[in-house]
């Protein structure tokens, strides 16, 4: 695993979340706008099946 990932938070684990897709979707955008994770790209990662924080990266 390369640094980036490691530095990843994983948000919703998409293989055992009960959520709907509308639901997860719905949490992505609350996720976006919570300022706990405003340096964080919020995306799903198709790897490890799940909605994960990356931190911004920075010049």
């Amino acid at each position: 695993m390369d640094e980036e990932t490691n530095l990843d938070e994983v948000l919703i684990d998409i293989k055992s979340t009960e959520l709907s897709l509308f639901e997860v979707l719905d949490r992505i955008n609350q996720y976006k706008q919570d300022p706990r994770y405003q340096n964080f790209e919020i995306f799903l990662d198709g790897d490890r099946n799940a909605i994960v924080a990356r931190p911004k990266a920075t010049k």
